[in-house]
């Protein structure tokens, strides 16, 4: 065949097979059968491999995806993309509603769309061209899986029409239940753990490394919020049908409702035809559809104040109890799971429920063969919420929570005004060894290529590992000799856990596992103590004085350093060059001024101009200090709407200053 009629039939095929898989993928109505679509498929391969020249990325023949593993990259949203309040009755969305009108008036109306049961992704076009999917991440930051979502045959890789020159689009992308159903039989064909319901399946299939993995996972999307400088139209609902004639998959259930008993009807409507659908939905979502509306309506720090979610009851089920086991975590955390007979709830079995601890056994007042009922609501375990007690059989036996810990014996303990039972034998109890590796080499703790969970198993159970020093102390030649290691594997752990000492300090510090203290209390904590010595001497006061560090994670962090292995621990961990202390240059590089200085600032209630994360930004920025509670060495309360009235009253009791956000923007120059 001549080059330019290779081309010319090249395009013609992409062409077609677009339009096919539109036809098939997004609006359900496919023209030809399957059979047909893959010869076409077949020989747009055969051309593009005779012709490399006319290689086209946004070909329909790279749906298959990429054998190449690579690590997501983290990138910031350009919008973030916050979650959505949720409610659970009718009582609760008019209280909504009048919220609304109170704000704007009565005159507006509502899209109502349903709430998809799978993993949020934001969807970046520029001049018609898929060219990024991003996960929510923390809502600021998140994954880039543009390569894996590009093989999901509903999102579009090319736009038609009159789209903006670039432009987001949100949505959730989640797997049909038939999908679900054939992707948990192939794990069991394998001998593969199935995974827990379409939700897990479709988040962890989007995280897979191996693109051509997830392009065989027959994972769907729907499309419901535009986000441009250059929006076609001033109505949420007028922008969705818009996209829909670019070729993005909006629902087909999307709906205007004119008012507030519209919105319940649709409710009403979806909580009983939802049954009928060929995916999960676990609500709808309400949104003020006028876009003017919505930008005077605003935001609150987590989440819009013109969109709510709306939550079904969680499915229910009975079924008999059979036994309880107790698995032991990283931080020594006892919890009981219920073991059941295998009962079909919201499009799975369920064969395990999770319990919690010894007060909700007691409070169930549960016994071996009890008929329960297990409900589902959005957990990933679902849990028992009552027991049928006429069904109950003669010769039952209560459940006792067990006395010492199922894995090392170590006799358990439980302190005061908490509900969980611990194993104290931290040093020598497996699972909270295993665990604490495992966090401490996690991505978002010290990142260290290579290892993952299996890999501490085999470590652990070799007498390799068994500290979180250890790790450093590994050497090549000892990972050879492990099955399935070879030498390029071996010196690639190596090479990762000694990059590992480049990890920042509040990154090292939410790795060390210190119970409570999680990614954002490290950084508090990291910005305020900028050494493991400083925060190992901090007495109880210096850390509750640290903003949203309370009496629980401040006795916590005193018991982690009172432990003497820790001590030992660290003084081993500083021998390997950890970054346990902070690198000023990198600390004081946004700072905006030293106005506030040596300032203990509280703030509480809410504020018009800011939200309270924002203003808290500020006061950092400009030398001050959050606290948390008002003190006599507290120097401004900066004061909202609705703030607390003790905090106020001990404020002047105190005799600190009370200003509003105005004063404080006037007093750093933020006006």
């Amino acid at each position: 065949m001549e080059r330019e009629v290779a081309k010319q039939k090249i395009e013609e095929l992409r062409e077609e097979l677009n339009q096919h898989n539109h036809k098939y993928y997004v609006e359900n109505n496919p023209e030809i059968t399957d059979q047909e679509f893959d010869r076409k498929m077949r020989e747009l391969m055969d051309l593009e491999k005779e012709f490399p020249e006319f290689k086209d990325p946004d070909s329909p023949s790279m749906r298959v995806g990429s054998d190449l593993n690579k690590e997501f990259e983290q990138v910031n949203h350009r919008y973030p993309m916050l979650s959505l309040g949720n409610t659970y009755s009718e009582e609760e969305l008019q209280d909504f509603h009048n919220r609304v009108v109170k704000q704007v008036g009565s005159d507006f109306q509502y899209t109502c769309e349903l709430k998809y049961d799978g993993t949020a992704i934001g969807l970046t076009y520029q001049n018609g061209k898929l060219v990024r999917a991003i996960t929510r991440g923390d809502g600021t930051r998140g994954d880039d899986v543009t390569q894996n979502v590009r093989t999901i045959r509903s999102i579009p890789l090319k736009l038609k029409g009159d789209f903006p020159d670039e432009f987001e689009i949100r949505g959730e992308i989640f797997l049909p239940l038939k999908g679900f159903e054939w992707l948990n039989a192939e794990k069991e064909k394998a001998g593969e753990m199935p995974f827990a319901n379409p939700r897990n399946a479709a988040a962890g299939s989007l995280k897979l490394q191996n693109s051509s993995l997830v392009a065989r996972r027959p994972l769907d999307a729907y499309l419901y919020y535009m986000l441009s400088e250059n929006l076609p139209a001033m109505s949420h609902y007028e922008n969705l049908m818009k996209a829909r004639s670019w070729g993005l998959k909006i629902s087909p259930h999307t709906k205007v409702c004119r008012s507030i008993d519209e919105v319940f009807d649709f409710i009403k409507h979806w909580d009983s035809a939802r049954h009928d659908l060929p995916f999960e939905i676990d609500g709808a979502v309400i949104k003020v559809d006028d876009i003017k509306l919505q930008q005077q309506l605003g935001f609150t720090a987590k989440s819009p104040r013109w969109a709510i979610a709306y939550k079904f009851k969680a499915e229910e089920a009975q079924t008999r109890l059979l036994s309880v086991d107790y698995q032991v975590g990283r931080t020594g955390a006892v919890t009981p799971v219920a073991n059941l007979e295998p009962v079909q709830l919201a499009g799975t079995t369920v064969k395990r429920a999770s319990l919690h601890n010894a007060d909700i056994i007691s409070g169930l007042g549960l016994h071996i063969n009890d008929l329960v009922r297990v409900e589902k609501g959005g957990e990933i375990i679902p849990k028992i919420t009552g027991v049928v007690f006429e069904e109950r059989p003669v010769e039952s036996t209560p459940v006792e929570f067990i006395k010492s810990c199922p894995e090392c014996e170590a006799p358990l303990m439980r302190v005061e005004g908490e509900s969980a039972h611990y194993c104290p034998n931290s040093a020598s109890c497996p699972p909270q060894i295993k665990g604490k590796l495992e966090h401490f080499i996690s991505r978002r703790a010290m990142n260290i290529d290579g290892l993952g969970a299996e890999t501490v198993n085999l470590l652990y159970t070799r007498g390799l590992v068994s500290t979180l020093p250890d790790l450093y102390r590994l050497k090549a030649s000892q990972l050879i000799t492990l099955d399935r290691f070879g030498d390029k594997s071996a010196r690639n752990i190596i090479t990762g856990i000694r990059k590992s000492i480049e990890v920042p300090w509040p990154r090292v510090l939410y790795a060390l596992g210190i119970r409570f203290v999680g990614e954002t209390v490290a950084k508090k904590l990291a910005k305020e103590f900028t050494s493991i010595d400083q925060l190992a001497n901090a007495s109880e006061e210096d850390l509750i004085a640290v903003d949203e560090i309370g009496k629980r994670i401040a006795g916590s962090i005193l018991a982690f350093f009172k432990s003497e292995a820790n001590q030992k621990m660290i003084e081993e961990l500083k021998t390997f060059a950890l970054q346990l202390e902070a690198n000023e240059e990198n600390n004081n590089h946004q700072q905006a001024s030293n106005v506030l200085e040596g300032k203990s600032i509280v703030i509480s209630g809410k504020f018009t101009k800011y939200s309270r994360d924002q203003l808290k930004e500020m006061i950092e920025a400009h030398g001050g200090k959050n606290t948390a509670s008002v003190t006599g060495s507290t120097d401004y309360l900066v004061a909202g709407e609705n703030m607390g009235p003790s905090k106020l009253e001990k404020a002047e009791k105190q005799g600190v200053t009370i200003i509003s956000e105005n004063q404080f923007l006037e007093l750093i120059g933020e006006e």
